[in-house]
């Protein structure tokens, strides 16, 4: 789950894969809108930290991603073995570290199973929906380059 098109990056360092594309738009005090493909999130702070508590935090949505790449693998393999979706859940919990640097320290996911769900297909839920793609990508983090444009 990429959740962008592939597209090619406008710079004229090499990239061996395709690029998906995210545009980040600041909006109002620690609100911005993240355009994704044809879709327009809004990202914020609470007004505690400058913010306008409009939407998510940054860290929200973070937490977010791999509980809707676990939903979203668990509600494939519900269809496959023919168990109904509805009902299925997944609540997340995240901790931040207390230390520095500032960074998440622990994600928590619960999937929460439709009550049909046969008994022998228990423990295929959270195998399948383990070791996805953000899951992979939290245990193997991607180099993160940050830069200005000229």
């Amino acid at each position: 789950m990429t959740g962008s098109t592939p597209q090619t990056l406008g710079t004229n360092r090499p990239h061996p894969m395709d690029v998906h594309r995210l545009e980040v738009i600041h909006v109002d005090r620690g609100a911005c809108t993240v355009d994704v493909r044809e879709h327009r999130l809004r990202v914020d702070q609470p007004a505690e930290a400058g913010g306008t508590d409009t939407a998510p935090t940054p860290t929200e949505l973070f937490a977010a991603s791999p509980a809707t790449c676990v939903a979203f693998y668990a509600g494939r393999y519900l269809h496959r073995h023919g168990p109904p979706r509805a009902g299925l859940r997944v609540r997340t919990e995240f901790v931040t570290a207390t230390d520095r640097p500032a960074r998440v320290a622990s994600v928590r996911l619960v999937i929460v199973p439709p009550p049909e769900l046969p008994e022998q297909r228990r423990a295929g839920l959270p195998a399948v929906a383990s070791h996805r793609t953000v899951h992979n990508t939290l245990h193997q983090p991607p180099e993160i380059d940050i830069e200005l444009e000229p």
